[in-house]
């Protein structure tokens, strides 16, 4: 059984996303774009139209176009949007960067992407300058200003003629985020200029934004949640966009109530916060009208808290790296729908319901892996065509790892998971990459590692170690060591030794026999 969007379909522009963008400003060009939060420093569409077509320029003067690849490791900065579209706008790919890898985490992105050029902040070189020399990139350019590193700054004052680049929106790769997919290590996740405009084209009729929106935008831009539904989409509609470079509870609750933001996106931490802290009280929220969370689960009755205690409207979506991102949503127009659910399909999105046992459709409020299929399902991943086939099946159906219901009226729960990814605060975390690191210890002979509930209800890594014959290091020196090679949010949290690793005839680890094993205590 296929299930439709309620919303009629709408339509795809055939452009590239710098033209959906930038074609045509309009009354836009003395709007402001973006804001530094912190500084209230900010750029108007017009400032951005202009710092984006000089950057294109410099990179085009310095080999850059299309087919190229060029890395962005940076915090949410007004400037990230200049580097982004002038990377897009000269006809290359963006891979954004987690900004809180490790050197070699650094380097194995822009090595896989094949990237060219690095752009970075100078607080970020510690990592970005180490990792780009592993991956051979010796191009690293600042978005700030650091002693023997060229800045944007200088790109953005050169001369050189803007590029005139021929753009085929179905094929050309706009951005290379990288995803873990379903189980295994990250992987860069190929999304053409038609992906991100469609999902941008799919969610005006959910979202009601206006250029009178006000986005607050701390969740990362190198993550496709906050380079699409608040970076991009904030510029498509005309919105402000003001920006934080990391999430801090008082710097947040001040820009909220000094720059008036009326809109925020969060991952459910925040939420926490938001429903418990007592420094929420001393700030005035009134300029909050939705609190949209995303990224992971948020439980009901904290939605519900929140709500009363700022009285906002609190709501949810679902997407994946994979569909650019934005699959489902609660509308905004619609207060009837519960932030349990996450809400109705998008426009021009198809789904499916398939039972992972038999494979067969399953229909109206039964349980099934969620498939979907559209105009914003990714072109496949870089350079992994077994990974590719694994996920878009030869109907072109993305397998999303999900199991959802579906009820008569089209809402949409999501209500488990086949897929053995685990889901830190909004990030992802792949088993496959921790367990790979824990067997370079020379004292661990064999490791699994699942996601487990703490004390707070937050999924965390556990590993489950089996040790050399005569070792004696204790779980918090594997933690450390781990906590070493990875970024923060991917380190081990809990230990526990075991004799062996339950593994399939085919040597698969059996991970549903250890989280029974959890289950059970």
């Amino acid at each position: 059984m296929v299930f439709r969007s309620s919303f009629p379909d709408v339509e795809i522009p055939d452009v590239s996303l710098h033209e959906l963008l930038f074609g045509d400003l309009g009354d836009r060009a003395d709007r402001v774009a973006l804001v530094d939060g912190a500084s209230g420093a900010s750029l108007t569409y017009g400032q951005l139209a202009t710092y984006v077509d000089r950057l294109a320029a410099a990179l085009a003067a310095r080999g850059i176009g299309k087919g190229d690849v060029v890395g962005i490791l940076s915090p949410n900065t007004p400037y990230y949007a200049v580097v982004f579209h002038g990377i897009l706008r000269a006809g290359a790919t963006a891979t954004t960067i987690n900004a809180l890898y490790t050197p070699d985490e650094v380097a194995h992105q822009l090595h896989d992407a094949g990237a060219k050029m690095l752009f970075t902040v100078s607080v970020l070189l510690p990592n970005a300058a180490p990792g780009a020399a592993k991956a051979g990139v010796t191009d690293v350019f600042v978005l700030d200003q650091a002693d023997g590193y060229p800045s944007l700054a200088e790109l953005l004052a050169n001369d050189h003629p803007v590029p005139s680049v021929e753009i085929d929106p179905a094929e050309d790769i706009a951005v290379l985020p990288y995803s873990s997919g379903t189980t295994a290590l990250p992987k860069g996740v190929m999304l053409t200029h038609r992906n991100l405009v469609a999902n941008l084209a799919q969610c005006g009729p959910l979202l009601n934004l206006t250029q009178d929106t006000r986005i607050l935008a701390v969740l990362p831009f190198f993550h496709i949640y906050g380079m699409q539904v608040l970076m991009n989409n904030g510029l498509y509609v005309g919105a402000t966009v003001v920006t934080m470079p990391r999430f801090d509870l008082a710097e947040f609750l001040r820009v909220i109530a000094e720059h008036r933001t009326d809109r925020v996106y969060i991952a459910p931490p925040v939420a926490v916060a938001l429903a418990k802290h007592p420094l929420v009280d001393q700030y005035d929220l009134s300029p909050l009208k939705t609190l949209f969370s995303g990224a992971a689960p948020l439980d009901v009755e904290l939605a519900d808290a929140v709500r009363k205690r700022l009285g906002c409207r609190v709501s949810q979506g679902y997407g994946m790296t994979e569909m650019s991102p934005v699959s489902h949503a609660i509308p905004d127009s619609r207060d009837d729908i519960s932030v349990g659910t996450v809400g109705l399909i998008v426009p021009n999105l198809e789904c499916r319901l398939v039972d992972p046992a038999t494979g067969e459709d399953v229909g109206v409020d039964e349980r099934g892996e969620l498939w979907c299929k559209g105009p914003n399902i990714m072109k496949g991943y870089l350079n992994n065509p077994d990974a590719t086939a694994a996920t878009i099946d030869d109907e072109g159906w993305l397998h999303t790892g999900d199991v959802a219901v579906i009820d008569a009226d089209g809402i949409v729960s999501i209500v488990d998971r086949v897929k053995e990814l685990i889901k830190y605060k909004g990030y992802q975390v792949p088993p496959a990459e921790l367990e790979a690191v824990l067997l370079t210890h020379p004292e661990i002979a064999d490791a699994a590692v699942v996601g487990v509930r703490d004390e707070d209800g937050e999924e965390v890594p556990k590993a489950f170690v089996v040790l050399q014959a005569g070792s004696s290091i204790s779980g918090a020196d594997i933690m450390e060591f781990v906590a070493a090679h990875v970024a923060p949010h991917k380190k081990v949290r809990v230990v526990e030794f075991i004799e062996a690793i339950p593994k399939s005839a085919s040597g698969k680890i059996l991970r549903k026999d250890l989280r029974a094993r959890e289950a059970a205590k």
